[in-house]
């Protein structure tokens, strides 16, 4: 008889790629990174110009060029089909993005019901679909969205036992995901490797070389991934790199501040993100793991007890995950989205537990005395607020934060080669060169920022004359998050500005902007608008209204109204 949770993968499969094409076409950028550390490279890659920063300088080379390398190809290939500009490269490397994801989560959410249950696999499906940390990662360029990825492939690797054992398939997967990603991901496989290490320990001879010999060949591919990433990235940067180890070097070992020069948070950053990102589902992960002792205590099973360990390990990563990012003084919440499958397994799996205590509870017991309706009731109102708090934070940040995608369509009519579009404050929602013309570049202008700015890769040709600004000597780049004044242009220059005027602040009694951040908006004489499109003043918008979306309307109390500013385009008056 079939399971009545059971779907088909093809619907499954649906079902993932319709929430992460959404996501490709109304996520914001999330973090600036995402911009001067992917797009921009990968725009130098098909155009011959964009933005540098110090980590893509040989003197540190700390960043991937085959990762680059991979969606550049991707945006490329948009230039062949019709109606391409690269407004439109930029939405096809998301889509692509988009349906690598759903793909990896099926197979996972394939490997979750074939090793636990089917209701726990459509739980999977839910956890991830409704969340806004889904929204956020499925279609990033980021390293952790890839290496989210590959751990999605691993996991279902190690996971489905049916048609043999898969270590080194599951080993080769994460390799891929730290080596060409993010190196730390890797370690989500470790738990996986530490159970086939453990069963092989209390097998016999046959079985224990069997297991050997799998591990060796997960080893070597890694290995063999290893030279080829540094085979690529010698080619870029002209010299024998291993950027995997120079990013944890730097992480770890650097005599600088590493990456704690660009912020600190405190151990409870990710315990409030993850709720905002996943609410209910994030308790539910919290639970998972005490769920499952008390449910292995007192009730009878017939479960054996490998399959018990193995529950045990499939629930692992995302406490580890969380516990080691937590003890780190820097924390960005892109570094949780390769633990977000996991979490969202750990979820399903503990509200499977609960609802089969729900439903197998004793007549006498107080449980069983509620009327099974009613229980139904309280479950699917819990799913249902659940889904609704995750539509409304996504629906909040889209509408609140879509902005800077949706700024600079006029320039393609205002604007002309050669023209320059300046970001004072606002350097860090620029969404990348990909939302300007052909042969208009991104300037800065001095804000009261005193860190470092992203450069420019070298537009010349020597050597062999391809991409000859990956490997040249870049000037004003470090390590230490220094300002570099050569960063910065005359205003005069600038034939286009960005900038975001916030009428809250300016209410506020003796407010005057700082000397280096005037009210461009506000000088008429000098710049005229050319769009402006609304912006949620986050600094004057109450916690809740930051957090879901709110409607803009008179009954809502003034205390619970969102704030608006405008985040606007201007043109330098002749």
């Amino acid at each position: 008889m079939k399971n009545a949770y059971a779907i088909e993968p093809i619907s499954a499969f649906y079902i993932f790629l319709a929430a992460n094409v959404l996501a490709a076409l109304f996520a914001p950028i999330q973090d600036c990174d995402e911009t001067f550390n992917y797009w921009e490279p990968t725009h130098y890659l098909s155009h011959g110009y964009g933005l540098q920063t110090w980590e893509y300088s040989p003197d540190y080379a700390i960043r991937s060029w085959l990762y680059i390398a991979f969606h550049a190809v991707v945006a490329n290939f948009r230039r062949l089909l019709p109606r391409s500009d690269k407004v439109a490269e930029f939405y096809f490397v998301r889509y692509i993005l988009a349906l690598a994801c759903a793909f990896c989560q099926t197979l996972m959410w394939r490997a979750v019901c074939l090793a636990l249950n089917p209701r726990v696999g459509l739980f999977f499906i839910m956890a991830l679909v409704f969340s806004p940390g889904n929204f956020h990662s499925s279609a990033a360029f980021l390293p952790s969205s890839f290496a989210m990825y590959m751990g999605m492939l691993g996991a279902a690797a190690f996971m489905n036992w049916r048609g043999g054992i898969k270590t080194s398939q599951g080993m080769f997967w994460f390799a891929v995901g730290g080596i060409f990603g993010w190196p730390f991901a890797a370690a989500l496989c470790a738990p996986f490797v530490l159970e086939e290490a453990f069963f092989a320990m209390f097998s016999d001879k046959e079985r224990f070389f069997e297991a050997i010999i799998r591990l060796v060949r997960g080893a070597v591919s890694a290995l063999v991934l290893i030279f080829f990433d540094m085979a690529i990235n010698s080619f870029f940067y002209k010299k024998a790199e291993i950027v995997s180890w120079n990013i944890v070097k730097y992480n770890i070992f650097s005599s600088t501040g590493g990456p704690e020069l660009y912020g600190t948070e405190p151990w409870h950053f990710y315990f409030k993100n993850l709720a905002l990102n996943f609410n209910v589902w994030f308790v539910l992960a919290l639970l998972s793991m005490p769920l499952f002792a008390l449910q292995k205590t007192f009730t009878k099973s017939t479960e054996t007890f490998q399959s018990g360990l193995r529950t045990l390990v499939f629930l692992t990563p995302f406490y580890m995950w969380l516990a080691i990012f937590s003890l780190q003084p820097h924390k960005e919440e892109r570094f949780m989205y390769p633990a977000y499958p996991f979490l969202a397994l750990n979820a399903a799996l503990a509200l499977h537990i609960v609802l089969g205590a729900f439903g197998n509870a004793g007549p006498t017991s107080l449980v069983g005395k509620i009327p099974a309706k009613l229980k139904l009731l309280v479950v699917a109102a819990a799913l249902l607020l659940s889904v609704d708090i995750g539509l409304a934070r996504i629906w909040g940040l889209y509408s609140g934060y879509h902005a800077p995608l949706a700024l600079y369509d006029p320039l393609s009519s205002v604007g002309g080669p050669g023209d320059s579009v300046c970001f004072g404050k606002e350097w860090y929602r620029f969404p990348s060169s990909y939302f300007l013309p052909r042969d208009m570049h991104a300037k800065f202008v001095r804000s009261e920022f005193r860190g470092l700015l992203p450069g420019e890769f070298s537009e010349a040709r020597t050597g062999f004359g391809f991409w000859s600004g990956t490997w040249l000597p870049t000037l004003g780049l470090n390590g230490r998050n220094e300002e570099d004044l050569g960063k910065y242009v005359d205003l005069k220059t600038c034939s286009f500005l960005v900038d975001t005027q916030y009428p809250e602040q300016q209410k506020s009694l003796g407010w005057a902007p700082p000397p280096n951040e005037p009210d461009y908006v506000a000088d008429t004489k000098r710049w005229e608008e050319v769009k402006c499109v609304p912006f949620l003043d986050a600094a004057n918008t109450p916690f809740l209204a930051r957090a879901l979306w709110l409607p803009d309307l008179d009954v809502v109390p003034e205390r619970f109204r969102r704030k608006w500013g405008h985040h606007c385009l201007l043109q330098q008056k002749r």
